[in-house]
């Protein structure tokens, strides 16, 4: 369990430049940048226990998460 969050920034330290620019261009980008920060901080909130979960949805939520940053990932290497 880490108590660290997943900031995007964090997950792609190279492309941060990238990641703003494309949150500026591209709607569809910028909504699945905010539903990754939604769901992570709510990730970051059950490991530290301030809204305790169910095995299940913790895990569901980490798939969420996962699903996401690849999506993600796959538009910031097509943009490279």
């Amino acid at each position: 369990m880490s108590h660290v969050p997943h900031e995007l920034a964090e997950e792609f330290p190279d492309k941060v430049q990238q990641i703003h620019d494309l949150k500026m261009a591209d709607a569809h980008f910028a909504k699945l940048a905010d539903e990754y920060h939604e769901i992570n901080r709510a990730i970051h909130r059950v490991e530290t226990r301030v809204e305790p979960t169910t095995e299940e949805v913790e895990h569901d939520m980490r798939r969420k998460r996962l699903q996401l940053k690849d999506e993600i990932a796959a538009i910031l290497e097509k943009a490279a």
